[in-house]
């Protein structure tokens, strides 16, 4: 089954001078895959993270979630779709830091009204899993970089959406606190078969997943898998990273 697809997306921003930022992409995403974005800075990787995230919407083509499009939702609509279906992992974790863990991870089944006994439940089922069930009292100022993202992971995953998207997710964390993080990624997606998409700069970072798709300058590059040395995934990386050019940052 699909998690996601893509089908001919193409994004156009209208002004003085017209900007495509994407042509024409097309690729599908499988239940329980584990996919990277990458390209160098302005290839279009995070606008197409928002069109996948109906953040924006495309200019031409057609993006379906387990068969489903938000094309034509109406707003009220488009944010229950948005909370059911996708959970979202941020660079700069976007917790709140007036709340404790525990009440920043149970944010999306507040806003679905859910049984308290039911949140309870759930909230420690999902902290145990993660590997922050002592840190739940505490406030989000109180507790390190992996460990927040750690706590915004849990967040994105307490409502068992349909499609993981994680953008830049180690872009403020030490080398350590990375790794920690991708293997969590890495244990969600094989254990949980949890569908994950990651755009990321970090070829560390994208080496944990089994699939890269390269996109430049809007367009579809090239696309990597994954095999059994993870090494030897990292050097393909990397030489794909150096052959497509971009900012130092890519390499």
């Amino acid at each position: 089954m699909e998690t996601l697809q893509i089908n001919q997306v193409s994004k156009v921003y209208n002004g003085k001078i017209s900007y495509k930022a994407l042509a024409d992409i097309s690729f599908h995403i499988q239940q329980g895959e584990f996919v990277g974005i990458m390209g160098p800075s302005g290839s279009g990787k995070t606008t197409l993270l928002n069109l996948i995230s109906t953040i924006d919407k495309p200019t031409s083509g057609e993006i379906l979630i387990n068969g489903k499009k938000a094309a034509g939702l109406s707003k009220r609509e488009l944010a229950l779709f948005r909370r059911r279906e996708f959970g979202l992992v941020f660079q700069d974790f976007n917790l709140l830091d007036t709340l404790t863990v525990k009440e920043n991870i149970i944010l999306p089944l507040t806003l679905d009204k859910m049984k308290l006994s039911l949140m309870n439940e759930r909230v420690q089922k999902v902290a145990e899993r993660i590997g922050i069930r002592d840190i739940l009292d505490k406030r989000t100022y109180e507790i390190s970089g992996g460990q927040r993202q750690r706590t915004a992971i849990a967040r994105a995953v307490i409502h068992q959406p349909a499609l993981l998207l994680a953008d830049e997710p180690t872009g403020n964390l030490d080398s350590n606190a990375s790794r920690s993080v991708m293997e969590m990624f890495e244990s969600l997606n094989q254990e949980d078969r949890m569908t994950t998409l990651l755009v990321t700069h970090d070829p560390v970072a994208a080496s944990y997943c089994q699939r890269i798709i390269f996109i430049k300058d809007g367009q579809l590059h090239n696309e990597l898998r994954r095999g059994d040395h993870k090494q030897t995934f990292y050097q393909e990386i990397i030489n794909t990273l150096s052959f497509l050019g971009g900012d130092s940052r890519d390499v």
